[in-house]
């Protein structure tokens, strides 16, 4: 059961307004309907890693100056490269697919785990709630990130699997693998037009990690999809899963 739509109006936790966060939480902990949360799913790239890939180079090198300057105009809660280049010609497809492989290397090579993730991978497991992973780079990298960082993912979906984010299809099949409702499922990323929109599309939870406040601009402020959480960092993620949801652990998962 989802709680009451004006108790899941976007809860920010911000440190500095934590009176304000605190006084939605306890309305939200004193319900008996709070939601059973029964796995996470996580986005890679800028969430369990360090952003270190300059996507916005990457998209210049991919579609030119002007092109990138005209999609941006359109597109103001980001680009959509992979789905832009699929119309284009083999070759053309070819060349672009290159350069992207070559700023995730560039991203492989300076991987860093995200400051707070290693905690909270520990807090989801020791209360046995599901981890998933779902990112838009290869599964290369996954298994760099894999190997690293000590932690693992399962399922843990690339680009490789299609459709691909924002479409709620990655999200959804995880949610079959595990044997849960979307609404039993968090999703936690740092991108509105990606992650948020695989996460409320699939009828999950959002939650949009949002580091340095990008997203109070303006221009995001229309989207359709907005998420229902917003975290300036992972270590804010454990007290907020703790106070709006019921993390009783799940018979069916192993330890």
């Amino acid at each position: 059961m989802q709680i009451p739509l004006p108790l899941r109006a976007l809860l920010v936790f911000h440190p500095s307004r934590s009176r304000a966060f605190s006084s939605i939480t306890m309305a939200v902990s004193s319900s008996s309907s709070k939601p059973c949360l029964r796995g996470v799913v996580f986005d890679m790239d800028g969430t369990l890693t360090v952003p270190v890939i300059d996507f916005q180079a990457m998209y210049r090198a991919v579609l030119g100056e002007r092109e990138y300057a005209r999609i941006k105009s359109d597109n103001p809660s980001g680009i959509d490269i992979l789905h832009h280049i699929e119309s284009w010609s083999p070759d053309e497809q070819a060349r672009a697919y290159q350069i992207i492989a070559d700023f995730e290397k560039q991203g492989s090579d300076r991987l860093q785990i995200m400051p707070g993730a290693s905690k909270l991978y520990e807090f989801l497991e020791s209360r046995k709630i599901r981890r998933g992973l779902i990112t838009r780079n290869v599964k290369e990298a996954v298994d760099l990130f894999h190997q690293r960082s000590g932690m693992i993912f399962f399922p843990a979906l690339s680009r490789e699997f299609r459709p691909y984010k924002p479409d709620p299809a990655p999200l959804l099949h995880i949610c079959s693998s595990w044997g849960v409702e979307p609404g039993e499922v968090v999703m936690i990323g740092d991108s509105l037009k990606d992650d948020v929109a695989c996460g409320k599309r699939a009828g999950a939870f959002a939650c949009l990690l949002d580091e340095t406040g990008r997203y109070d601009s303006p221009e995001y402020q229309n989207v359709e999809l907005k998420p229902d959480y917003k975290v300036t960092s992972l270590a804010q993620v454990q007290s907020l899963l703790e106070s709006n949801f019921n993390l009783t652990p799940d018979a069916g998962m192993p330890g």
